[in-house]
Parts: structure tokens; sequence; C-alpha cells
């Protein structure tokens, strides 16, 4: 099997085809920072449909928020431990989820709803996980808050960028 085929061929698949398309749009989506208010463009722009790109790019946004949730502490604890150089990094990103989660704290669930849908820098699905892993937000609770403000958060992208007429 020759082993340069075979990228070539994966670039393909991820560029030419529908379902190559969508997995690109979600894998994007799942990138910090970026998330759906990059992913929703950049699936239109890779040759999706608006409708395909906004269900890709809520995918690969809320792939990640249960584990940021449940192992976002003690991930920063091993990094702690493991990575001293990292430390610095950590303080940095646990300042940033407290900060973040007193806005949220008065509202709770609602709160967060409304922190993770407004498309702005800095927040976001990845942003509103840290913020509900530092407030001690239940999974079952604090899931459907950040899945109702992706959800939200994807259709304000979605409107903003490509206007109602092309969505319909």
């Amino acid at each position: 099997m020759n082993m340069d085929v075979l990228p070539a061929d994966l670039m393909g698949w991820l560029m030419e085809t529908f379902a190559g398309e969508f997995t690109l749009t979600a894998l994007v989506s799942m990138i910090p920072v970026v998330e759906l208010r990059g992913g929703i463009p950049f699936g239109v722009a890779a040759g999706l449909p608006v409708w395909a790109a906004f269900l890709a790019a809520v995918i690969g946004n809320l792939i990640p928020v249960p584990f940021i949730i449940v192992y976002i502490r003690r991930i920063f604890q091993w990094m702690r431990r493991r990575i001293p150089r990292l430390n610095r990094m950590v303080d940095a990103l646990e300042r940033k989820a407290h900060l973040k989660g007193q806005k949220v704290t008065k509202y709770k669930y609602l709160g967060l709803m409304l922190f993770v849908a407004i498309p702005l820098p800095g927040t976001g699905a990845w942003t509103g996980s840290l913020a509900a892993a530092f407030l001690d937000m239940p999974l079952r609770k604090a899931i459907p808050s950040v899945v109702a403000g992706v959800l939200i958060a994807g259709m304000a992208i979605s409107i903003l960028t490509y206007g109602i007429t092309n969505l319909i």
C-alpha cells in the first residue's frame, strides 16, 4: 500500500464530498475560540448548505462539552503536577472561568444559556462549560443550558452571516 496516496485521498474526501465537508466542519467547530462562530462560515465556504453547516457546527461544538464539565478540574490538577511549565496557562484559564462564572452565577442555568448564546469572543460552549465546571453545576443541568445557548448562537451566526432569506 502506497502511503503517499492515502493523505491525498483523505483530503479529497474531506474537501469534495458532503460527508467530508460535514466532518471537517464539525472538527473545526470543536476548536476552542473558533467554535461554531467560525464553523458555520467555514462549512458554507467549504460547500455545505447553510442548514448542514449549522448542524455540523452544532454537533462539533457540543462534543467537548460534557468532557470539559466533568474532567477539566482533574486535567488542570494533572497538568499542574506533571507539567509545571503550564501553571501560568492553567491559572489564566481558571481565572477566566471564575470571571465568566461570576456573570453566570446570578441567573444560574438561564445565565449559562445566555452566556453561551452571545456570539462574541470569550463566550461560547468551551468557556461556558469551564464556568459550569468551576461553579460545580451538575452535568444533567448544565448540558441543556449549553445546548440551548449553542443553538441560539448558531441561529444568530447563521442569520447575521447569511440573512434570513438565504436560510429559508
